[in-house]
């Protein structure tokens, strides 16, 4: 017992370490690329918009054939396969100095997504116990969405200090993306679930159109919509951010790296409140801090254009997502824990709605925003998010709704 204690710990460690590095390396390039395709490819805001969806859009399309590829092949594998993917993303923006070619780069980055999130997703619930599975999603998110920050404040700082030079940013990002691939093709281990899978496949064992079924089949959908609306509202504003401070309130880039790095701190504590409060009080509650949050940031961003209204609605935003995470990823977890031999599949299908929400939001803003001005921009986003809170109240009164039951420890495989 103590000895799989132990196995259990170590592969989550690995995971979290990759998380953590990757996210750092992603950091710095979503801090500088929109101010590259900005300022020095030319590209409208609309086009910018455009250009941060493009990846989500190839994401969402190859999905749910990655999510059987990670089933066949084994989620070790495809996770590896996945991360060097990443890794030549990364050096390929410091090559890039046309538009098509960073469109082109953003579309092979959305396919290792699309192969990364299933085998990821899966992996954390096949290594957590079904107790604490908001816990062991809560420290995955909070090591990135931390290490996220660190690299969008470090990008600022690189800009600043090589007076914009993109290059050295790129070069440094895809440095840092090195190191999760080697920690992974190392340590992680492939879960026990996944041998036999892997060593005897199935005739049965083809590509769907849907998941397999499961007790809970009815609210599927449901679950994938909610994930889709609080998606969208979060997504309008967050990969823009740069240019909503730099254009729009005035700041400069070593202000606007300074507001990452004070979320830091706070990230640290609430990601792991937040799963501890999913695990053992109600996910339901955890997950609705999503919509709230998204509310508040709208209003402050629109209303308090300042150094200290921005710092507070990014403050607001990354509340949000450390409470979203915990519960969406226990959620998820608890639909494809019926066939675990599908279970990367499931994920997949189960992503498909907030991968979807993570497209639309930033090519939504970008229009908004291009079209009719900033206020406009945030009275949409403000709607969306009540709209988000009063379908997440609507599903969750319904009786056969697992988030209805929402009973602890989530049932195992």
């Amino acid at each position: 017992m103590l000895e799989d204690r132990k196995f259990i710990n170590s592969s989550l460690i690995v995971i979290l370490s990759e998380g953590f590095l990757s996210r750092l390396s992603f950091g710095i390039i979503s801090f500088v690329l929109p101010l590259y395709a900005y300022r020095r490819l030319g590209l409208s805001l609309t086009e910018t918009g455009l250009l941060f969806s493009l990846n989500l859009i190839a994401e969402q399309a190859f999905k749910p054939a990655m999510g059987w590829v990670a089933d066949r092949i084994g989620l070790r594998l495809s996770f590896t396969v996945a991360i060097a993917l990443r890794s030549t993303v990364a050096l390929l923006f410091a090559f890039a100095t046309v538009p098509w070619e960073v469109y082109g780069i953003r579309f092979l980055h959305g396919f290792s997504e699309s192969l990364r999130d299933p085998s990821v997703n899966a992996l954390i619930a096949e290594h957590s116990r079904p107790e604490g599975l908001g816990s062991s999603f809560a420290w995955y998110s909070t090591a990135k969405m931390v290490a996220g920050s660190i690299g969008k404040a470090f990008g600022g700082f690189l800009l600043a200090w090589t007076g914009s030079n993109y290059t050295t940013a790129f070069l440094v990002a895809f440095s840092l993306s090195v190191l999760p691939l080697y920690v992974v093709a190392r340590y992680l281990r492939e879960p026990q679930s996944m041998h036999r899978r892997v060593s005897k496949p199935e005739a049965s064992d083809a590509p769907e159109t849907a998941p397999a079924a499961t007790p809970a089949r009815t609210s599927l959908f449901s679950v994938a919509v909610l994930g889709f609306l609080f998606a969208t509202t979060a997504q309008m504003v967050n990969q823009l951010f740069p240019l909503l401070a730099t254009e729009y309130a005035g700041l400069n880039i070593s202000q606007t790296s300074l507001i990452y790095a004070i979320s830091i701190g706070l990230l640290l504590v609430s990601g792991p409140i937040f799963g501890w409060l999913s695990d053992n009080v109600s996910r339901k509650l955890v997950l609705m801090v999503r919509g709230l949050a998204n509310s508040i940031s709208s209003v402050l961003f629109w209303f308090l254009p300042t150094f200290a209204g921005l710092t507070a609605g990014s403050i607001a935003d990354s509340l949000g997502k450390a409470a979203f995470r915990p519960s969406w990823g226990a959620l998820m977890a608890q639909f494809s824990s019926h066939d675990r031999r599908r279970r990367a599949r499931t994920m997949s299908y189960l992503g498909l709605g907030e991968g979807l929400g993570e497209t639309l939001g930033p090519i939504l803003g970008g229009l908004l925003w291009h079209l009719w001005g900033v206020p406009v921009l945030f009275s949409v986003r403000l709607i969306l998010a009540l709209i988000g809170e009063i379908y997440a109240v609507r599903i969750i009164r319904t009786p056969d709704h697992p988030m209805a039951v929402d009973k602890r420890p989530l049932p195992a495989a």
